[in-house]
Protein backbone atom coordinates (compact mmCIF):
# COMPACT_ATOMS: atom_id res chain seq x y z
CA UNK A 1 0.00 0.00 0.00
CA UNK A 2 1.50 3.35 -1.02
CA UNK A 3 2.21 5.93 1.67
CA UNK A 4 -0.25 8.46 0.25
CA UNK A 5 -3.12 5.98 0.43
CA UNK A 6 -2.12 5.08 3.98
CA UNK A 7 -2.31 8.76 4.93
CA UNK A 8 -5.74 9.05 3.31
CA UNK A 9 -7.04 6.07 5.29
CA UNK A 10 -5.64 7.46 8.54
CA UNK A 11 -7.42 10.77 7.95
CA UNK A 12 -10.61 8.91 7.09
CA UNK A 13 -10.32 6.88 10.29
CA UNK A 14 -9.90 10.02 12.42
CA UNK A 15 -12.96 11.56 10.78
CA UNK A 16 -14.99 8.37 11.25
CA UNK A 17 -14.14 8.05 14.94
CA UNK A 18 -14.94 11.70 15.59
CA UNK A 19 -18.19 11.45 13.65
CA UNK A 20 -19.36 8.41 15.57
CA UNK A 21 -18.34 9.69 19.01
CA UNK A 22 -19.07 13.42 18.81
CA UNK A 23 -21.20 14.26 15.77
CA UNK A 24 -23.83 11.53 15.43
CA UNK A 25 -25.23 11.65 19.00
CA UNK A 26 -26.52 15.22 18.64
CA UNK A 27 -27.41 15.23 14.95
CA UNK A 28 -31.15 14.63 15.37
CA UNK A 29 -31.41 17.34 18.04
CA UNK A 30 -29.56 19.87 15.87
CA UNK A 31 -31.90 18.97 13.02
CA UNK A 32 -34.89 19.84 15.23
CA UNK A 33 -33.47 23.03 16.76
CA UNK A 34 -31.28 24.37 13.95
CA UNK A 35 -28.47 24.90 16.44
CA UNK A 36 -25.23 25.97 14.75
CA UNK A 37 -22.45 23.37 15.09
CA UNK A 38 -19.76 25.88 16.11
CA UNK A 39 -18.25 23.71 18.85
CA UNK A 40 -17.98 20.75 16.49
CA UNK A 41 -16.33 22.91 13.84
CA UNK A 42 -13.80 24.09 16.40
CA UNK A 43 -13.08 20.50 17.35
CA UNK A 44 -12.68 19.60 13.68
CA UNK A 45 -10.16 22.41 13.43
CA UNK A 46 -8.24 21.08 16.41
CA UNK A 47 -8.10 17.66 14.74
CA UNK A 48 -6.76 19.18 11.52
CA UNK A 49 -9.91 18.31 9.58
CA UNK A 50 -10.33 21.89 8.30
CA UNK A 51 -6.86 22.05 6.79
CA UNK A 52 -6.54 18.64 5.11
CA UNK A 53 -5.88 19.75 1.52
CA UNK A 54 -4.44 23.17 2.34
CA UNK A 55 -0.73 23.27 1.41
CA UNK A 56 1.79 23.01 4.23
CA UNK A 57 3.40 26.32 3.27
CA UNK A 58 0.05 27.98 4.03
CA UNK A 59 -0.24 26.24 7.40
CA UNK A 60 -2.32 23.28 6.28
CA UNK A 61 -1.76 19.54 6.43
CA UNK A 62 -0.81 19.30 2.76
CA UNK A 63 -2.72 16.04 2.37
CA UNK A 64 -4.64 14.94 -0.72
CA UNK A 65 -7.98 16.16 -2.02
CA UNK A 66 -8.95 12.51 -1.97
CA UNK A 67 -8.43 12.47 1.79
CA UNK A 68 -10.60 15.56 2.14
CA UNK A 69 -13.44 13.86 0.24
CA UNK A 70 -13.14 10.77 2.42
CA UNK A 71 -13.30 12.88 5.58
CA UNK A 72 -16.32 14.90 4.40
CA UNK A 73 -18.11 11.65 3.59
CA UNK A 74 -17.57 10.33 7.13
CA UNK A 75 -18.76 13.56 8.76
CA UNK A 76 -21.79 13.75 6.44
CA UNK A 77 -22.67 10.16 7.26
CA UNK A 78 -23.25 11.38 10.83
CA UNK A 79 -24.60 14.87 10.10
CA UNK A 80 -24.97 16.26 6.59
CA UNK A 81 -25.38 19.82 7.87
CA UNK A 82 -21.95 19.73 9.47
CA UNK A 83 -20.55 17.99 6.39
CA UNK A 84 -21.58 20.75 3.99
CA UNK A 85 -20.23 23.49 6.26
CA UNK A 86 -16.95 21.59 6.55
CA UNK A 87 -16.82 21.28 2.76
CA UNK A 88 -17.56 24.91 1.89
CA UNK A 89 -15.38 26.28 4.69
CA UNK A 90 -12.43 24.22 3.48
CA UNK A 91 -12.80 24.43 -0.30
CA UNK A 92 -14.43 27.84 -0.79
CA UNK A 93 -12.81 29.84 2.03
CA UNK A 94 -9.53 28.27 3.18
CA UNK A 95 -8.31 27.08 -0.23
CA UNK A 96 -8.91 30.36 -2.09
CA UNK A 97 -7.06 32.23 0.63
CA UNK A 98 -4.20 29.74 0.53
CA UNK A 99 -3.99 29.84 -3.28
CA UNK A 100 -4.71 33.50 -4.04
CA UNK A 101 -4.28 35.47 -0.83
CA UNK A 102 -1.49 37.94 -0.18
CA UNK A 103 0.95 37.25 2.64
CA UNK A 104 -0.90 39.79 4.77
CA UNK A 105 -4.32 38.28 4.02
CA UNK A 106 -3.10 34.79 4.87
CA UNK A 107 -1.57 35.97 8.12
CA UNK A 108 -4.74 37.83 9.06
CA UNK A 109 -7.25 35.05 8.43
CA UNK A 110 -5.85 31.61 7.65
CA UNK A 111 -4.60 30.46 11.07
CA UNK A 112 -7.98 31.12 12.70
CA UNK A 113 -9.87 29.55 9.77
CA UNK A 114 -7.77 26.39 9.81
CA UNK A 115 -8.28 26.00 13.57
CA UNK A 116 -12.04 26.51 13.32
CA UNK A 117 -11.83 29.68 15.41
CA UNK A 118 -13.28 31.53 12.41
CA UNK A 119 -15.74 30.07 9.92
CA UNK A 120 -15.63 31.03 6.27
CA UNK A 121 -18.48 31.18 3.75
CA UNK A 122 -18.73 31.94 0.06
CA UNK A 123 -21.20 34.62 -1.03
CA UNK A 124 -22.08 34.38 -4.72
CA UNK A 125 -25.81 33.82 -5.22
CA UNK A 126 -28.25 36.70 -5.70
CA UNK A 127 -32.02 36.60 -6.13
CA UNK A 128 -31.66 36.79 -9.93
CA UNK A 129 -28.22 35.15 -10.27
CA UNK A 130 -28.09 31.50 -9.24
CA UNK A 131 -26.78 29.03 -11.80
CA UNK A 132 -25.43 31.90 -13.93
CA UNK A 133 -22.86 33.44 -11.60
CA UNK A 134 -21.76 35.74 -14.44
CA UNK A 135 -25.02 37.66 -13.95
CA UNK A 136 -23.90 39.10 -10.60
CA UNK A 137 -25.27 42.61 -10.17
CA UNK A 138 -23.91 43.60 -6.77
CA UNK A 139 -21.54 46.45 -7.53
CA UNK A 140 -18.41 47.50 -5.70
CA UNK A 141 -18.44 51.19 -6.61
CA UNK A 142 -15.15 53.10 -6.43
CA UNK A 143 -15.41 56.09 -4.10
CA UNK A 144 -12.69 58.07 -2.34
CA UNK A 145 -10.07 55.36 -2.72
CA UNK A 146 -12.41 52.61 -1.49
CA UNK A 147 -15.10 50.28 -2.82
CA UNK A 148 -18.64 50.78 -1.55
CA UNK A 149 -21.10 47.87 -1.63
CA UNK A 150 -24.83 47.98 -1.03
CA UNK A 151 -27.16 45.10 -1.79
CA UNK A 152 -27.98 41.53 -0.85
CA UNK A 153 -26.61 38.03 -1.27
CA UNK A 154 -28.77 34.93 -0.84
CA UNK A 155 -28.60 31.29 0.24
CA UNK A 156 -25.20 31.44 1.92
CA UNK A 157 -24.22 28.17 3.60
CA UNK A 158 -23.08 28.98 7.17
CA UNK A 159 -24.06 32.59 6.54
CA UNK A 160 -25.88 32.77 9.88
CA UNK A 161 -22.68 32.19 11.86
CA UNK A 162 -19.77 32.76 9.45
CA UNK A 163 -17.00 35.18 10.41
CA UNK A 164 -15.54 35.78 6.94
CA UNK A 165 -17.27 35.94 3.55
CA UNK A 166 -15.58 35.35 0.20
CA UNK A 167 -17.82 37.71 -1.71
CA UNK A 168 -18.20 38.13 -5.47
CA UNK A 169 -19.08 41.62 -6.72
CA UNK A 170 -18.70 43.63 -9.90
CA UNK A 171 -15.98 46.27 -10.04
CA UNK A 172 -16.63 46.91 -13.75
CA UNK A 173 -20.23 46.24 -14.86
CA UNK A 174 -19.37 46.88 -18.53
CA UNK A 175 -16.80 44.06 -18.54
CA UNK A 176 -19.25 41.27 -17.71
CA UNK A 177 -17.61 38.24 -16.06
CA UNK A 178 -14.18 39.85 -16.45
CA UNK A 179 -15.36 42.68 -14.25
CA UNK A 180 -16.13 40.43 -11.26
CA UNK A 181 -13.85 40.58 -8.24
CA UNK A 182 -13.53 38.52 -5.06
CA UNK A 183 -13.48 40.43 -1.79
CA UNK A 184 -12.67 39.28 1.72
CA UNK A 185 -15.52 40.60 3.83
CA UNK A 186 -15.33 40.24 7.64
CA UNK A 187 -18.64 39.86 9.41
CA UNK A 188 -17.57 42.67 11.73
CA UNK A 189 -17.23 45.23 8.91
CA UNK A 190 -19.45 48.27 9.30
CA UNK A 191 -22.68 47.94 7.34
CA UNK A 192 -22.70 44.12 7.27
CA UNK A 193 -25.96 42.57 8.47
CA UNK A 194 -27.22 39.00 8.53
CA UNK A 195 -30.68 39.02 7.06
CA UNK A 196 -33.18 36.20 6.94
CA UNK A 197 -31.99 32.82 8.19
CA UNK A 198 -33.75 30.37 5.90
CA UNK A 199 -36.26 27.79 7.16
CA UNK A 200 -35.38 24.81 4.98
CA UNK A 201 -36.56 21.31 4.11
CA UNK A 202 -33.27 19.79 5.27
CA UNK A 203 -29.76 20.65 6.46
CA UNK A 204 -31.45 22.72 9.12
CA UNK A 205 -28.33 23.47 11.19
CA UNK A 206 -26.13 24.58 8.29
CA UNK A 207 -27.15 28.21 8.86
CA UNK A 208 -28.24 29.17 5.34
CA UNK A 209 -28.79 32.91 5.43
CA UNK A 210 -29.11 36.18 3.56
CA UNK A 211 -26.33 38.78 3.68
CA UNK A 212 -27.33 42.45 3.62
CA UNK A 213 -24.74 45.12 2.79
CA UNK A 214 -25.42 48.77 3.63
CA UNK A 215 -22.72 51.10 2.33
CA UNK A 216 -19.96 48.65 3.24
CA UNK A 217 -16.50 50.04 2.50
CA UNK A 218 -13.66 47.78 1.38
CA UNK A 219 -10.22 48.59 -0.04
CA UNK A 220 -7.69 47.08 -2.42
CA UNK A 221 -6.27 45.21 0.58
CA UNK A 222 -9.54 43.25 0.75
CA UNK A 223 -9.40 42.05 -2.87
CA UNK A 224 -8.57 38.38 -3.25
CA UNK A 225 -6.56 37.31 -6.29
CA UNK A 226 -6.57 40.59 -8.15
CA UNK A 227 -9.23 42.89 -9.53
CA UNK A 228 -11.36 41.29 -12.26
CA UNK A 229 -10.23 37.73 -11.49
CA UNK A 230 -13.12 36.75 -9.25
CA UNK A 231 -15.17 34.80 -11.76
CA UNK A 232 -12.18 32.75 -12.94
CA UNK A 233 -11.09 32.01 -9.36
CA UNK A 234 -14.49 30.87 -8.17
CA UNK A 235 -15.26 28.75 -11.25
CA UNK A 236 -12.01 26.85 -10.72
CA UNK A 237 -12.75 26.40 -7.03
CA UNK A 238 -16.32 25.24 -7.66
CA UNK A 239 -15.02 22.53 -9.97
CA UNK A 240 -13.14 21.17 -6.96
CA UNK A 241 -15.66 21.93 -4.24
CA UNK A 242 -18.52 20.13 -5.97
CA UNK A 243 -16.65 16.94 -5.06
CA UNK A 244 -17.33 17.89 -1.45
CA UNK A 245 -21.04 17.83 -2.25
CA UNK A 246 -20.64 14.47 -3.98
CA UNK A 247 -18.88 13.23 -0.83
CA UNK A 248 -21.67 14.64 1.32
CA UNK A 249 -24.21 12.77 -0.82
CA UNK A 250 -22.18 9.56 -0.49
CA UNK A 251 -22.13 9.95 3.28
CA UNK A 252 -25.89 10.50 3.51
CA UNK A 253 -26.49 7.49 1.27
CA UNK A 254 -24.24 5.30 3.40
CA UNK A 255 -26.16 6.36 6.50
CA UNK A 256 -29.44 5.50 4.78
CA UNK A 257 -28.13 2.06 3.83
CA UNK A 258 -26.84 1.47 7.37
CA UNK A 259 -30.24 2.31 8.86
CA UNK A 260 -32.20 0.26 6.32
CA UNK A 261 -29.88 -2.73 6.66
CA UNK A 262 -30.06 -2.72 10.46
CA UNK A 263 -33.85 -2.53 10.33
CA UNK A 264 -34.12 -5.27 7.69
CA UNK A 265 -32.08 -7.65 9.83
CA UNK A 266 -34.28 -7.09 12.90
CA UNK A 267 -37.79 -6.67 11.48
CA UNK A 268 -39.63 -10.01 11.33
CA UNK A 269 -42.30 -10.53 8.73
CA UNK A 270 -43.85 -13.83 7.60
CA UNK A 271 -41.66 -15.61 10.11
CA UNK A 272 -38.24 -14.31 9.05
CA UNK A 273 -36.15 -11.10 8.90
CA UNK A 274 -37.33 -9.03 5.98
CA UNK A 275 -33.83 -8.92 4.48
CA UNK A 276 -34.43 -12.56 3.47
CA UNK A 277 -37.38 -11.54 1.34
CA UNK A 278 -36.09 -11.10 -2.18
CA UNK A 279 -37.85 -7.79 -2.75
CA UNK A 280 -36.08 -6.25 0.25
CA UNK A 281 -32.75 -7.96 -0.29
CA UNK A 282 -32.58 -6.88 -3.93
CA UNK A 283 -33.48 -3.31 -2.95
CA UNK A 284 -30.62 -3.22 -0.45
CA UNK A 285 -28.28 -4.74 -3.03
CA UNK A 286 -29.16 -1.97 -5.49
CA UNK A 287 -28.55 0.67 -2.82
CA UNK A 288 -25.13 -0.74 -1.96
CA UNK A 289 -24.13 -0.97 -5.63
CA UNK A 290 -25.14 2.61 -6.41
CA UNK A 291 -23.24 3.93 -3.41
CA UNK A 292 -20.11 2.04 -4.39
CA UNK A 293 -20.29 3.34 -7.96
CA UNK A 294 -20.75 6.90 -6.72
CA UNK A 295 -17.83 6.68 -4.30
CA UNK A 296 -15.55 5.42 -7.07
CA UNK A 297 -16.57 8.30 -9.37
CA UNK A 298 -15.93 10.81 -6.59
CA UNK A 299 -12.56 9.45 -5.46
CA UNK A 300 -11.40 9.02 -9.05
CA UNK A 301 -12.07 12.70 -9.77
CA UNK A 302 -10.29 13.67 -6.53
CA UNK A 303 -7.31 11.54 -7.53
CA UNK A 304 -7.10 13.43 -10.83
CA UNK A 305 -6.88 16.68 -8.87
CA UNK A 306 -4.08 15.24 -6.74
CA UNK A 307 -2.22 14.09 -9.87
CA UNK A 308 -2.46 17.54 -11.46
CA UNK A 309 -4.57 16.21 -14.33
CA UNK A 310 -7.73 17.58 -15.93
CA UNK A 311 -10.68 16.76 -13.68
CA UNK A 312 -13.53 19.09 -14.58
CA UNK A 313 -15.65 16.60 -16.53
CA UNK A 314 -15.08 13.86 -13.96
CA UNK A 315 -15.94 16.24 -11.13
CA UNK A 316 -19.24 17.11 -12.80
CA UNK A 317 -19.96 13.43 -13.43
CA UNK A 318 -19.37 12.63 -9.76
CA UNK A 319 -21.55 15.52 -8.56
CA UNK A 320 -24.33 14.64 -11.02
CA UNK A 321 -24.38 10.95 -10.19
CA UNK A 322 -23.98 11.31 -6.43
CA UNK A 323 -26.63 14.03 -6.17
CA UNK A 324 -29.23 11.90 -7.92
CA UNK A 325 -28.08 8.61 -6.42
CA UNK A 326 -28.56 9.79 -2.84
CA UNK A 327 -32.22 10.65 -3.39
CA UNK A 328 -32.87 7.22 -4.88
CA UNK A 329 -31.02 5.45 -2.09
CA UNK A 330 -32.76 7.40 0.68
CA UNK A 331 -36.15 6.73 -0.92
CA UNK A 332 -35.41 3.01 -1.07
CA UNK A 333 -34.15 3.07 2.50
CA UNK A 334 -37.31 4.78 3.70
CA UNK A 335 -39.39 2.25 1.78
CA UNK A 336 -37.58 -0.58 3.53
CA UNK A 337 -38.78 0.71 6.89
CA UNK A 338 -42.34 1.02 5.61
CA UNK A 339 -44.52 3.25 7.77
CA UNK A 340 -41.75 3.60 10.34
CA UNK A 341 -39.55 5.24 7.73
CA UNK A 342 -41.97 8.14 7.59
CA UNK A 343 -41.67 8.80 11.34
CA UNK A 344 -39.22 11.15 12.99
CA UNK A 345 -38.46 8.41 15.51
CA UNK A 346 -36.25 6.93 12.78
CA UNK A 347 -33.41 8.72 10.95
CA UNK A 348 -34.46 7.89 7.37
CA UNK A 349 -36.80 10.83 7.07
CA UNK A 350 -33.93 13.20 8.00
CA UNK A 351 -31.60 11.60 5.47
CA UNK A 352 -34.36 11.86 2.84
CA UNK A 353 -34.82 15.59 3.52
CA UNK A 354 -31.09 16.31 3.63
CA UNK A 355 -30.48 14.47 0.36
CA UNK A 356 -32.66 16.55 -1.93
CA UNK A 357 -30.48 19.66 -2.07
CA UNK A 358 -27.49 17.71 -3.38
CA UNK A 359 -29.01 18.07 -6.86
CA UNK A 360 -29.29 21.83 -6.47
CA UNK A 361 -26.42 23.66 -4.80
CA UNK A 362 -22.88 24.12 -6.11
CA UNK A 363 -24.18 23.50 -9.61
CA UNK A 364 -27.54 21.90 -10.33
CA UNK A 365 -27.80 18.55 -12.06
CA UNK A 366 -28.76 20.41 -15.25
CA UNK A 367 -25.61 22.50 -15.05
CA UNK A 368 -23.49 19.38 -14.57
CA UNK A 369 -25.07 17.80 -17.65
CA UNK A 370 -24.26 20.95 -19.63
CA UNK A 371 -20.62 20.82 -18.55
CA UNK A 372 -20.34 17.12 -19.40
CA UNK A 373 -22.07 17.54 -22.76
CA UNK A 374 -19.79 20.41 -23.77
CA UNK A 375 -16.71 18.39 -22.78
CA UNK A 376 -17.81 15.64 -25.15
CA UNK A 377 -17.60 18.09 -28.06
CA UNK A 378 -13.93 18.90 -27.39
Amino acid sequence: MCACLTDDLLIQDVARRFAEAEVAPGAAKRDRTGEAPRDLLRQLGELGMLSIAVPQEAGGAGASYRALCMAIEEISRADASLGVVMSTHHSLACLPLAEHGTAEQKQRYLPALLKGEMIGAVSITESHAGSNAADIRLQARARNGAYVLSGEKQLITAGAFADLFILLASTDPDAGPKGLTCFLLPRTARGVHIGRVEDKLGLTSSGTAQLVLDEVELTDHDILGGKGNGYRILLALLSKSRLGIASQANGIARAALDAALAYAKERISFGQPIIRHQAVGFRLADMATEIEASRHLTLHAASLIDAGLSFHRESSMAKLYAGEMVERVCSKGLQTLGGNGYLRDYPLERYFRDARVCQIYEGTSDIQRMIIARSLEE
